[in-house]
C-alpha cells in the first residue's frame, strides 16, 4: 500500500498537532449532529403521517412501504458517487448543497396532490440526503483523535435516531392538530436555517489530489477510481461489516417505519399516541447506539477482535427479543419487549462505521463511510420496510413483524466472520495510519 494515498483526509488528528481546535471540533459537531437531526426529520415524518394517508388515498401496506424504502433506495445508489463528488469539491461545500436539496424537497412532499408525485418528492428528499452522513463522518474524523471515533461515530450516527423520534412524535402531533400536509412544512423549514449557517462556521480540510501509482503521467482519472476501490474493499474484515452493518439496519429502519401503524392496529392508540410510543422506541434506539460505539471502544482496549464481536452480540439480541416481542399477544410485556430490542436494533451503528476506519486508508474515509451507508440503505434500510409492507399484505403486519427480526441474525454471523481477520487487516494497514485499538 502506497503511503502517500489521499484522497479528501488528512492526516489522523493524533498526529497532527495543528489540527482544528477542541473548540472548533465540537462546533463542528454540534452543526453537523444538527443536520443530520433535520435529515433524519425529514426522512421518517412519513412513518407518523402513513395512517393518515391510507384513510385519505387507500393506499396498500405495500405503497405505504414503499415511500418510506424510497428515500433509502435513492440514498443507498447515489452515497458513494457523490461521495466521491464531495471528496473533490469540498465536504462543507456539499453538504450545504445537499441541505437544501432535502429541505425543499421536503416542503414538496406537503404540496403532493397525487400519490405518484408524494414519491416523487421522497425521491428527492433522498437525492439530498444521498451522501450526507458520508461526508459529515469523514469532517468528524478529521477533527477527533482515533481513540474517540467510535463513540463520536456513534453519538453522530444517533442524530438520525433523535431526528426519527422528532419527526415521528412532531409529525404525529401535528397530523393530528393540522393534517399530514402541514407536517411537511414543519419538518422541512428548520434545516434551511442549518444549511445557511454552516459554510461560515465550518472550515473544511484541504482535498488531496490521489496520484496514480507509478508514473505520474498515467492515466490519472480513470486509475484513481480503481484505486480508492482497491482500497475501500481491501480488509476482509471491512467487508463483512459492510454487509452485516447493512443487514442489521433493517431492524431500526422497520421500527421506525411501522410502530405507529402496529400501535394503532393493535394496541388501539390514536395517531399521537402511536406516534409518542414509537417516539420513544425510536430515543430507546439512540442511546443504544450511542452506548453500544462506548462500550465497544472499551471492550476494544482489551480485546481488538471484539471491535466486530460487540456488534454481533447485539445483533443476536435484537432477533431474539424483537421475535418474542412481536409472537406475543399485544400487552405490557410485548410492548416492554419491544423497548428492549429497539436499544440493541441500532447500537452496531458506531461500531460498523470505526471499524471500516479502522481497516482502510483515511485517504478515502468519505469513500469507506459512503460505503457503510451504501450497504445501509441497499441492504437495510429500503428494503426492510418493504419487506415488512409487501408480508403484511400477504399475512398480516403482525407476522411480518415477527419474521423480520431474522435478518439480524444473518448480521450476527457475517460480524463474527469480520472478527476472524480484524486484527490481521489493522496490522496490514498500520503503515499508514494508527489503528484505534
Amino acid at each position: 500500500m502506497n503511503p502517500s494515498l489521499s484522497v479528501g483526509a488528512a492526516p489522523a488528528p493524533s498526529k497532527d498537532p495543528a489540527n482544528a481546535s477542541r473548540i472548533h471540533a465540537w462546533s463542528v459537531f454540534a452543526l453537523t449532529f444538527g443536520l443530520m437531526l433535520s435529515d433524519y426529520l425529514s426522512r421518517q415524518v412519513i412513518g407518523a403521517v402513513m395512517p393518515a394517508l391510507k384513510a385519505e388515498w387507500g393506499l396498500l401496506d405495500s405503497q405505504l412501504g414503499m415511500l418510506v424504502s424510497v428515500v433509502s433506495l435513492v440514498v443507498g445508489l447515489l452515497a458513494v458517487p457523490i461521495s466521491l463528488a464531495a471528496d473533490r469539491w469540498g465536504r462543507v461545500n456539499s453538504i450545504t448543497l445537499m441541505a437544501f436539496v432535502w429541505c425543499l424537497a421536503t416542503l414538496a412532499c406537503g404540496l403532493a396532490q397525487s400519490y405518484g408525485q408524494l414519491l416523487w418528492a421522497r425521491a428527492f428528499v433522498g437525492l439530498g440526503e444521498a451522501a450526507y452522513g458520508a461526508a459529515g463522518a469523514a469532517l468528524l474524523a478529521h477533527v477527533f483523535p482515533a481513540r474517540q471515533r467510535a463513540a463520536v461515530m456513534g453519538a453522530f450516527l444517533s442524530a438520525g435516531l433523535f431526528g426519527s423520534v422528532l419527526g415521528v412524535v412532531l409529525g404525529g402531533a401535528v397530523v393530528a392538530q393540522s393534517g399530514w400536509r402541514t407536517a411537511f412544512f414543519v419538518v422541512g423549514a428548520p434545516g434551511l436555517l442549518l444549511a445557511l449557517i454552516y459554510p461560515f462556521v465550518v472550515r473544511d480540510y484541504k482535498t488531496v489530489a490521489l496520484p496514480p501509482e507509478g508514473r505520474g503521467d498515467a492515466a490519472p482519472g480513470r486509475l484513481q477510481i480503481a484505486r480508492i476501490a482497491r482500497e475501500v474493499f481491501a480488509a476482509r474484515s471491512g467487508n463483512f461489516a459492510y454487509l452485516a452493518s447493512g443487514l442489521q439496519m433493517a431492524m431500526p429502519a422497520m421500527l421506525i417505519a411501522w410502530l405507529p401503524t402496529y400501535f394503532v392496529r393493535f394496541h388501539g392508540m390514536d395517531v399521537k399516541k402511536a406516534a409518542l410510543m414509537t417516539g420513544i422506541a425510536v430515543l430507546v434506539s439512540g442511546l443504544g447506539m450511542i452506548l453500544g460505539g462506548g462500550m465497544a471502544d472499551r471492550l476494544c482496549a482489551l480485546q481488538p477482535r471484539r471491535r466486530a464481536l460487540v456488534p454481533a452480540l447485539y445483533s443476536v439480541l435484537t432477533a431474539v427479543v424483537l421475535i418474542a416481542a412481536f409472537a406475543l399477544p399485544t400487552g405490557p410485556l410485548s410492548l416492554g419487549l419491544i423497548f428492549l430490542g429497539a436499544l440493541f436494533a441500532a447500537a452496531q451503528g458506531g461500531c460498523s462505521v470505526a471499524l471500516a476506519c479502522d481497516v482502510t486508508h483515511p485517504g478515502v474515509r468519505a469513500t469507506v463511510t459512503a460505503t457503510v451507508t451504501l450497504a445501509n440503505n441497499l441492504l437495510g434500510l429500503a428494503p426492510g420496510p418493504i419487506i415488512v409492507g409487501v408480508l403484511s399484505d400477504l399475512f398480516g403486519l403482525k407476522i411480518a413483524l415477527t419474521l423480520t427480526p431474522m435478518l439480524a441474525l444473518a448480521s450476527a454471523v457475517l460480524f463474527v466472520l469480520a472478527s476472524r481477520s480484524y486484527e490481521r487487516d489493522v496490522a496490514r494497514n498500520s503503515a499508514t495510519r494508527t489503528p484505534a485499538c
